[in-house]
């Protein structure tokens, strides 16, 4: 085996090591500048960071938002109102995330939205709404070019949790009442200025992506921490009886452990160069 193969290989053994640890360490050097030559496709970073989103909104809804709702904790569209002790909900959850991303120089673009939403602001419309047709047929993501050059992913999202069912069809402007488990809700859409990226940068995106979401929940849990009914933040989870909340450190701890080995298998699994 040469000289230059074992150098890759050992570049990209640390790499996967990095994606799946909860607290990874930063690369050395040495690992991130052999790194860097390796061409991949935008379609794989959209593969890593979308699992990460999965796996932070499976998170929220299940372990927060379900459980927390029987403990007594609120979630509603108007929880960033002053004196309205209540979390965001999913959608909006996400919507935080999006906004915290997009300040950042990946450029990474992040919107939720369906045929079917509660806020018609989230409606699909022209090329979108003909992308998430086909979303929804297939139930797989869609790719493609805009109009300005940007690359597109479309992932469908999925009704995951019971909180996601009630929740729409319980809202008094949800256009439909009759949402299942497992059904396809609506689609994650991403966006990215460039076709292909070095690992260096697939890294950093991915890694500003966690970043996102910690500073969302973050954002709650100092909203919580100012509620009239004081709400304990720390390592415990809500349960019924329990109105507590996780910290970001271990809300964080487990998302990336759900979406480790997603990421792993996109940034390095997949193997190959070029297009998608």
């Amino acid at each position: 085996m040469s000289f230059r193969i074992i150098v890759a290989f050992g570049c990209f053994t640390c790499l996967a090591i990095y994606l799946v640890v909860t607290a990874p360490p930063p690369l050395p050097l040495e690992a991130s500048r052999a790194g860097a030559g390796r061409s991949l496709p935008v379609a794989r970073m959209f593969d890593a960071v979308n699992a990460i989103n999965d796996a932070a909104r499976a998170t929220y809804t299940a372990r927060i938002v379900g459980p927390g709702g029987k403990a007594g904790l609120k979630f509603g569209e108007d929880w960033a109102e002053p004196g309205v002790d209540k979390g965001p909900l999913p959608a909006l959850f996400l919507r935080l995330t999006a906004a915290r991303i997009e300040a950042r120089p990946p450029r990474l673009g992040l919107y939720l939205g369906s045929d079917a939403p509660i806020n018609a602001s989230n409606l699909f419309a022209g090329t979108q709404a003909t992308a998430f047709a086909r979303v929804r047929a297939t139930k797989a993501p869609v790719f493609s070019t805009s109009e300005r050059g940007d690359q597109v992913a479309m992932y469908p999202d999925f009704a995951s949790a019971a909180p996601c069912v009630s929740c729409h069809n319980d809202h008094p402007d949800s256009p439909r009442k009759d949402w299942q488990l497992d059904a396809v809700m609506g689609a994650t859409t991403w966006t990215y200025p460039e076709a292909a990226l070095n690992a260096d940068s697939a890294l950093e995106v991915t890694e500003a992506f966690y970043r996102a979401v910690e500073e969302a929940y973050q954002r709650y849990l100092d909203k919580a921490a100012g509620f009239a009914v004081p709400v304990t933040i720390g390592a415990a989870w809500p349960e019924a009886g329990a109105p507590v909340l996780p910290d970001s450190a271990t809300f964080m701890a487990e998302v990336r452990a759900r979406a480790g080995g997603a990421v792993m298998r996109a940034l390095i699994l997949s193997g190959g160069e070029g297009g998608a």
